[in-house]
């Protein structure tokens, strides 16, 4: 069988579930049940999304329709309309014809139904349901590794919280990059979490959303000109300048984890910037060694780093950039060992073809298959543990 990744080994570290309308409810104990949002896409009211949802569901009962589907899952629809985007055994079909080794499983839109600042026990009770439900949908392949949801409200509860993560099987930990209500993630209170992640050889991870600062203020959109539409075809989830914000906050926590002495102190946590870009790597590494000669005299704290900052993300941390950034220019400038590959299946934002994109951008660098194999597969190993 001829897959889209043909001959080359290639570990997905991005792709998503479109949650069915109940998913989350149906792994949550029923006092959890009873408070979660209802699961509504962005730019649609929550009628709207359940009659949507729930036709795309349905779909599986249409033989024809769903063998149409099945026999071109590369060049046929994204998001809820893609064959395996909701069932797991249709997902092992589609993983079959995408030919990747291993794929990083996240969820879609189910972290908005409860996680949200103000109900602690919402939060934990959600993450905790989504937890279960990823493993299970993730569980019929090894090749499908789901990735928990971790909230960090409470640092106690976050450590139990990723503790049953990794008991039901999860492979990878999700925690939210939003600007910090009251404490770090850097704080000492949470390295019973970094400590119990590198024991365990499970990565952390930020990925595009949630918390994090994904738009711009609305305000800046009141320009007095013609709004443009974001990637599936709307208003509402990212346009141009909210795509020039949206790292942000992924990269203040990122910093904050190497000049607070987070790698330092765990040399074996990994990490993994996903949906996020990668065209701002290169700066981000010249500004933390920069930090440190401007402010290594007056902070006691960077007298205790070993290596200079920017060695500390080459030595624990990878990036995904966009299938349109020029990814052979990021190896060649700021190395192999950084970035990885990713599809976003099912999501449209990851393009039709990235495989394409990325070895154009390669080819078009003059890097050898030696040069770009880690980021095809090696970094991901790197990462996942696989």
């Amino acid at each position: 069988m001829t897959t889209y990744a043909g001959e080359r080994l290639i570990h997905d570290t991005d792709s998503h579930l479109m949650e069915p309308v109940d998913w989350l409810a149906s792994y949550a104990d029923s006092s959890v049940a009873a408070k979660l949002r209802d699961l509504s896409l962005l730019g649609g009211g929550d009628a709207a999304t359940h009659e949507l949802v729930e036709q795309c569901w349905a779909r599986r009962d249409d033989p024809e329709e769903t063998a149409k589907l099945a026999a071109d899952v590369v060049g046929g629809p994204k998001g809820y309309f893609a064959y395996g985007s909701m069932d797991a055994n249709e997902r092992v079909g589609a993983l079959d014809q995408l030919g990747f080794a291993s794929q990083l499983v996240f969820t879609t839109f189910a972290h908005t139904q409860f996680h949200a600042r103000g109900d602690v026990d919402l939060a934990y009770g959600g993450a905790s349901a989504h937890n279960r439900g990823i493993a299970d949908f993730c569980s019929v392949d090894p090749r499908l590794l789901g990735v928990a949801f971790v909230p960090l409200e409470d640092p106690q509860r976050t450590v139990e919280c990723a503790r049953e993560a990794i008991e039901v099987g999860c492979k990878a930990a999700w925690i939210p990059h939003g600007v910090p209500t009251e404490m770090s993630p850097t704080h000492p209170d949470f390295d019973p979490l970094w400590a119990l992640l590198s024991e365990a050889g499970v990565p952390v991870l930020m990925h595009l959303g949630p918390n994090g600062g994904n738009q711009l203020p609305k305000t800046y959109h009141n320009n007095g000109r013609t709004p443009g539409k974001d990637f599936v075809g709307g208003g509402e989830n990212m346009r141009s300048k909210d795509f020039l914000n949206l790292y942000h906050d992924a990269e203040n926590l990122l910093a904050c984890m190497v000049l607070d002495g987070i790698f330092e102190k765990f040399p074996e946590l990994r990490c993994g910037l996903i949906e996020l870009g990668a065209g701002w790597v290169p700066n981000l590494l010249r500004s933390l060694d920069n930090s440190v000669k401007a402010f290594g005299r007056h902070e006691p704290e960077l007298s205790k780093l070993t290596m200079a900052p920017s060695d500390y993300i080459r030595r624990q941390v990878r990036f995904t950039p966009w299938h349109f950034e020029d990814v052979g220019w990021l190896v060649a400038n700021s190395g192999p060992e950084l970035f990885l590959f990713s599809s976003d299946w099912p999501h449209p934002e990851g393009g039709r073809d990235p495989i394409a994109e990325f070895q154009a951008s390669f080819t078009a660098a003059g890097l050898s298959e030696g040069t770009t194999a880690p980021f095809w597969a090696g970094n991901a190993s790197f990462l996942l543990g696989v």
